[in-house]
């Protein structure tokens, strides 16, 4: 368990936090959020032992092993996979020590094949392999030298390092910045698994919702603590306070009565002690902080000067680089009030894509006509490699404003979140998230009719891409979003579009469905052409099999064999989903029983604990169902292909 009492911390002349309490139980999954610049980053270095703390305690048992991201990656000739490997420095000494073990023989060599297989070590190659392929590294790239990666792809390969160091304690921040919304799913999917205490800092909700069972929000120099995921949080928050905020305004009559009757009475010989009294009573009560709004976002896009229809559209277009072509018979029709989101792995051309839409790159061959009234409004990562780290971020807008007054910039500026001495300062010592609101203020600015927008969420935090979020949802010209962020995507896009196997089309489907299919280890359903559940493929489907298949007697004799055989089978698997049905009820009753803020404050720990321990209990047999339910389904899968193998020659 990690514990934090009466804790203090300071950073400069800010105090981060004052007096905070924390407590997080073993094998929970806690999701850390607040505004930027809060005290995150900074917690995690203190549990790290980066930092110390100002005054009060934060432990968590001895034993336990630290597992984060590195923030820096050599540029070093090692492939990829010795990299991630290396992550692991008890499994590298081991290795170390086998040529000696080998000269010794005997016990010491017993010895350290014990230790070696204790660690697992036979299966490192392979579990660092999956664990590259899962964060988009192909067998090839796996190969390659650290070096030759941007420095988005080595933050992929520090994420594997942590995910494959043996650990009783995960720290991940921000790990999805740097994944596409297919990596995204494969890393949910695998923290789901992860065993030990996770803590994650975050500020992708939908990541956050499928993912924690509970959340931390720095809260001023407070850590406020909420069982749930994040909607759960906002639920329970937004009580919080409107509670709080009925509180203070009860204070705030009572006080108001009790001064009035001051005001009044002081100086009156009758009542001067009365008068003195309420002085006292005004004196102790304390008052509650009022509710506010917890954002300082609120943007909206202008009104375009013109919007055209269409605004681009492109027919039979290649596109691509040189000789080589990405992408090939391009048809889009883009009108205002288009809302399309593009899916597909990473390199199958959607950047390529946005980028042929902006006009950064020409068309091979094919037909485009932009336009007449056409303003692109572009925003990708490189977009923040192109401000001016000497320039302040009034600066950077009077560039492009030129004979607008400074006060109305500076009030536009502050709907981004820029006020006071900030609209003065350099812009190169901001964070990642504050770029990228200045790069998207000055976007807005344009007044385009055609917003492209590349990953435009990272780095900001949820108050920001809501409000981002919002302003899409009122613009009225044309929208094209690449975005790992799930919840903007459901939230703004009409129309997705698939850009695989070098073409892009409609996807007929939503993003649920495109999920579902990007997750590789999942079984897929026989398809079997026929209502009977016991059918198998190729059972009156009407084709005709190539090679010569068995006659219609013996046909029917194989069919009838293999449903016999299939039978235990689907026997086990129809079971084991019972059994899983019934534990994800528990489940959810036990998660609904530990949201009740009541078993956190009036109710002996020793409920809680047992609510935790049931919990974790729980989902460790629900995980142990699934694999097995897994197994089972590739057996199937396996004779089934097997079966089917005798109708096709």
């Amino acid at each position: 368990m990690i514990t934090a009492q009466n804790l203090e911390l300071i950073r400069g002349n800010k105090s981060l936090l004052k007096d905070a309490n924390l407590r997080v139980h073993d094998g929970q999954k806690i999701g850390l959020i607040g505004a930027n610049g809060s005290g995150k980053s900074s917690l995690f270095a203190l549990l790290k032992g980066e930092l110390h703390a100002d005054a009060g305690d934060i432990g968590f048992p001895v034993h336990w092993r630290i597992s984060s991201v590195d923030q820096e990656t050599p540029s070093i000739s090692s492939s990829v996979l010795e990299y991630t490997i290396d992550g692991d420095s008890e499994y590298r000494a081991l290795e170390a020590e086998k040529e000696a073990a080998e000269v010794a023989g005997g016990d010491v060599l017993a010895h350290w094949h014990h230790n070696y297989e204790a660690l697992d070590g036979y299966s490192m190659v392979s579990r660092a392999a999956q664990l590259l392929a899962g964060l988009g590294f192909e067998h090839e790239a796996q190969q390659q030298p650290v070096s030759s990666f941007s420095g988005g792809w080595r933050m992929r390969v520090n994420l594997a390092r942590a995910l494959l160091k043996p650990s009783e304690l995960l720290l991940l921040d921000e790990p999805t910045n740097h994944l596409d919304l297919e990596a995204v799913v494969w890393l949910e999917r695998w923290l789901k698994r992860y065993s030990g205490t996770l803590i994650v800092i975050s500020h992708d909700r939908e990541f956050l919702d499928n993912l924690v069972d509970g959340i931390i929000h720095f809260n001023a120099t407070a850590l406020d603590t909420y069982a749930g995921n994040y909607s759960s949080f906002e639920r329970q928050r937004g009580e919080r306070l409107m509670l709080q905020q009925a509180v203070f305004d009860k204070q705030q009559r009572q006080r108001a009565h009790l001064q009035a009757f001051v005001d009044r009475f002081r100086y009156q010989a009758t009542k001067a002690r009365q008068a003195q009294s309420r002085v006292k009573a005004l004196e102790k009560l304390q008052a509650a902080a009022p509710m506010h709004a917890a954002s300082g976002f609120d943007f909206t896009f202008f009104e375009p000067d013109e919007l055209c229809s269409p605004l681009i559209s492109f027919d039979q277009v290649k596109a691509g680089y040189g000789d080589t072509v990405i992408l090939k018979h391009i048809h889009i029709n883009l009108l205002p009030g288009s809302r399309i989101g593009l899916l597909g792995r990473n390199g199958a051309g959607k950047s390529t894509l946005v980028k042929l839409l902006a006009g950064v790159i020409e068309p091979v061959s094919g037909d485009v006509d932009r336009g007449r009234q056409l303003q692109v409004g572009y925003f990708d990562q490189q977009q923040l490699d192109a401000l001016d780290l000497d320039a302040s971020p009034l600066l950077h807008l009077q560039r492009i404003a030129d004979g607008v007054k400074e006060q109305e910039l500076r009030n536009y500026l502050g709907t981004f979140g820029f006020r006071g001495d900030a609209v003065l300062a350099p812009v190169g010592p901001l964070s990642g998230g504050e770029k990228t609101r200045l790069a998207l203020a000055l976007l807005v600015w344009e007044r385009p009719n055609l917003l492209l927008l590349d990953e435009p969420t990272n780095h900001l935090d949820v108050d920001m891409r809501e409000a981002l979020i919002l302003a899409l949802q009122e613009f009225p010209g044309a929208v094209v979003v690449v975005s790992h962020d799930r919840h903007l995507l459901h939230t703004v896009v009409d129309e997705l579009y698939l850009v695989a196997h070098g073409e892009v089309k409609p996807f007929d489907g939503d993003l649920d469905d495109y999920q579902r299919l990007q997750i590789k280890s999942a079984p897929r359903p026989l398809d079997t052409g026929a209502e009977d559940a016991n059918a198998v493929p190729g059972e009156n489907t009407g084709s005709n099999p190539v090679g010569k298949a068995p006659d219609r007697q013996e046909q029917k004799r194989m069919q009838a064999e293999f449903r016999r055989q299939a039978a235990p089978q689907r026997k086990k698997i129809s079971t084991i989903e019972k059994q899983m049905a019934k534990l994800e009820a528990k489940l959810e009753t036990l998660a609904e029983q530990l949201a009740d803020p009541a078993l956190y404050t009036d109710k002996p720990v020793q409920e809680l604990n047992k609510l935790m321990k049931a919990q974790g209990e729980g989902k460790n047999e629900l995980q142990t169902l699934e694999e097995e339910w897994l197994g089972l389904q590739d057996e199937l899968e396996m004779m089934t292909e097997e079966f089917e193998g005798q109708f096709t020659g």
